[in-house]
């Protein structure tokens, strides 16, 4: 399928899109709303493929590049699910390195993920990815199944597997002991919770549009955060300005970042709303503050 752009398409369907995958409305309910934008030869149904992912096009690093190696493992999570499996990829030939936890969108470990963490090897750090769909078969590799799945999980004892993948990463022997985290949307809320939660367990974060705490829970953060929102994504980056003021009151290093003209999901490169000018600049931004804060 040819690639398309944030640009091909009405704002108004972005954001009708950013409704569905976020669970506003059903696909059929997407459909109804979506008809107006449809034309002779391109039906609603036509227009949702065209902004469903493609995850051929989120291979930059392939799984069997020889520069790293990886391999799927599953970690005991006794105060969540019991176990959660997830991608842990390492630099090929390298002694103890910092880690980093990525967390997920909501639907779970998609290739898309996988290769972040791949980048995240290749950039010289231990990464690990769980799945927080662990508990109802992982990741169906189909992104409207994983959805489903998503809602069939318990999100408490979900919270409590990320914790333990946060705990068992940083606790790993190649691993110096400084942990780090990034998430993207839902995966971007929970690096914001594990900052709450976590303390001083956590030596830096980098939340991709993802719910920000309330003030009461960020006066816990101890990790220096560095913030990437999309301009038009005004569901989530609204609350940046209050998180930027309780980091600030919380004596928190941080940094906020907001792309012009980016949507949400600005570095998922396998949809429109990829934004390839703000997803390399925060990737950039993303690198340097975790080598700031974990190879010190």
């Amino acid at each position: 399928m040819e690639r398309k752009k944030a640009s091909d398409f009405p704002q108004e369907l972005l954001n009708l899109f950013d409704v569905y995958v976020h669970g506003g409305m059903s696909r059929r309910g997407f459909l109804d709303r979506a008809q107006k934008f449809a034309t002779l030869g391109v039906s609603a149904a036509a227009l949702l493929e065209m902004l469903r992912p493609n995850y051929a096009w989120a291979i930059q690093v392939p799984p069997d590049d020889s520069r790293i190696a990886a391999r799927f493992v599953t970690i005991p999570s006794p105060e969540g699910d019991g176990a959660i499996k997830g991608y842990l990829v390492r630099p090929a030939n390298a002694d103890k390195l910092p880690a980093v936890l990525v967390v997920h969108e909501n639907r779970g470990l998609n290739p898309y993920i996988e290769d972040v963490a791949r980048r995240l090897a290749l950039a010289n750090f231990i990464a690990f990815a769980p799945d927080g769909l662990t508990s109802v078969g992982g990741y169906p590799g189909d992104d409207e199944k994983g959805a489903e799945l998503f809602r069939r999980v318990d999100p408490v004892k979900m919270q409590e597997d990320f914790a333990a993948a946060a705990r068992w990463l940083k606790s790993l022997p190649d691993s110096t002991g400084k942990l780090g985290a990034i998430g993207f949307c839902f995966g971007g809320g929970v690096v914001n919770q594990l900052a709450v939660r976590l303390g001083s367990d956590l030596d830096a974060a980098v939340p991709f549009y993802g719910v920000q705490p309330d003030a009461a829970d960020a006066a816990e953060i101890k990790a220096p955060i560095n913030a990437q929102y999309g301009e038009l994504d005004h569901r989530i980056t609204s609350g940046w300005p209050a998180f930027d003021a309780a980091l600030t009151a919380a004596g928190v290093p941080h940094e906020g970042h907001i792309y012009k003209g980016a949507n949400h999901g600005f570095h998922n490169d396998t949809t429109p709303r990829y934004d390839q000018a703000a997803a390399e600049e925060a990737w950039r931004r993303t690198i340097d503050w975790l080598n700031k804060y974990l190879r010190a």
